[in-house]
Parts: C-alpha cells; structure tokens; sequence
C-alpha cells in the first residue's frame, strides 16, 4: 500500500512540474526582429517622416541582406568582407539621409542596443 501512494505521489509530482514548466515558457524573438527593433529607434533624434521612413526601409533590406550573409555558406573571410561593405554601404546612407551629427547620435544608440547581443550576433557584430 504504501509503495502505491508513493509511486503515485512521484507520477503526481512529475505531472505538477511538467504543467508549470509549460505555463513558463515565453515566446521568443528571433535576432533579426531584435536587431531591426533596435535599428528602428529614432526617439530623441527629431527625425521628419520621410527620413523615418526611408530609414526603416533600409533598416529592413540591411538586416536581411545581414542575415543572408551570415547564414550563408561562405568562408569567414568572405563573410568578413561582405559584412564590412555592406557597412560601408549603410554609413554612407545614413551620411546622406541624417548628416553627420544625427549619424554620431544614431550610431551611438545602436552600439547601446547591440553590445548585449554581439556574442549572439557573431560575425554580424562587425556591422555595427
């Protein structure tokens, strides 16, 4: 009788924790999303809404192009060379569209953003 309640106490137990492990989990966002919602943080630098606009598109297009480089099957030293022209090709955007105060401002609330990310981020890290 007693090995009954006891093994049914353990079955109940296991019952009870897979529950509140269940109940735990807490939807994820892929690092893409978690990059382009930093990317898209403009609070604070006044921006009118054809630079916020013309911002975000290129935030998303950089982002995915950024992913396909990373996630593609390159060597690393390819991928080092075409993350870093495609960086070149982003400072060189935001030089246009914010000039070179904004570009600093920007730039400085992304580093913000990004730095707990970069050891996920890996080779990404190096266009930012």
């Amino acid at each position: 009788m007693k090995s009954k309640l006891f093994l049914l106490a353990i079955v109940g137990l296991f019952f009870f924790s897979f529950q509140a492990e269940a109940q735990v989990k807490l939807p994820k966002m892929d690092l893409s999303s978690q990059v382009l919602d930093i990317l898209d943080n403009t609070k604070g630098l006044g921006l009118n809404s054809d630079q916020e606009s013309k911002l975000k598109t290129n935030n998303k297009s950089f982002v995915d192009e950024l992913m396909k480089i990373t996630g593609g099957s390159g060597s690393d030293d390819d991928k080092k060379a075409s993350i870093l022209g495609l960086k070149d090709k982003r400072t060189k955007f935001l030089m246009d569209l914010l000039g070179n105060d904004l570009v600093k401002k920007y730039t400085g609330q992304i580093l913000k953003g990004i730095n707990p990310l970069k050891s996920k981020l890996g080779l990404a890290a190096l266009a930012f």
